[in-house]
């Protein structure tokens, strides 16, 4: 909806959402919600002070259905092997400067490269494969991945707090650059919601692994001790 609409927070019954809760919801960047509302593709409400509001109604109707078709990257005509190479830049500009990597051995980073690979290729064929058996098995192995990267960083006295704020800012790099694939693509805001959402979910996923195995290693080495 655009600014100047005659719908606004005073319908009776509605509920009004910001900017941040409503991208929230949908699994996306404010910035992506701003593009698409500016575009027109999401109705939204003007407040007097220049802010958008988003009815909940509106928001929910574009949460994926259960049991729709899913979109791949290939159907949208994008390369596994150029996302391939865009997520691992962003692998390596969120974890490459983590302080407890300073001094570490060419053995340590061997292993964190493996693992990135390995975490990078298994969420793209998540994506990418019309199989379920192939997207179920390439998703467990992006978590064994995940949680070897936080069995590394236990190890050698890494914060668990950087490496998931690492892990956070790598995740909404590759969330924006599906919005970016998704509108060159074509896709309607409705599918392209499903595909960032299938794959925020799926990362969310491996941060859970890689959280457990940290805990898990930390405690083993307490015990050890």
């Amino acid at each position: 909806m655009s600014p100047g609409s005659r719908r606004g927070p005073t319908d009776e019954g509605q509920v009004w959402l910001t900017v941040h809760d409503a991208s929230a919801m949908l699994g996306v960047s404010p910035a992506t919600l701003r593009r698409w509302s500016a575009a027109g593709e999401v109705e939204a409400f003007t407040t007097p002070g220049g802010h958008r509001r988003f009815a909940r109604s509106t928001i929910e109707a574009l949460l994926p259905k259960q049991g729709g078709e899913s979109v791949s990257l290939a159907s949208l005509g994008e390369s596994p092997e150029r996302m391939f190479r865009i997520m691992r830049r962003h692998i390596r500009a969120a974890f490459g400067s983590a302080s407890w990597l300073v001094g570490a051995d060419e053995e340590t980073r061997s292993a964190l490269r493996g693992a990135g690979r390995a975490m990078a290729t298994g969420l793209l064929v998540y994506l990418d494969d019309g199989g379920r058996r192939t997207r179920d098995d390439a998703l467990r192995a992006a978590e064994a991945a995940a949680a070897e990267h936080g069995r590394q960083v236990a190890r050698h006295g890494g914060e668990l707090a950087e490496a998931v704020g690492s892990f956070m800012r790598c995740r909404a790099l590759f969330v924006d650059d599906l919005a970016e694939v998704a509108r060159r693509g074509g896709l309607g805001t409705g599918e392209a919601i499903d595909l960032m959402t299938r794959a925020t979910t799926a990362i969310d996923r491996l941060l859970l692994a890689l959280m457990e195995a940290y805990a898990g290693e930390r405690n083993s080495a307490a015990k050890a001790g």
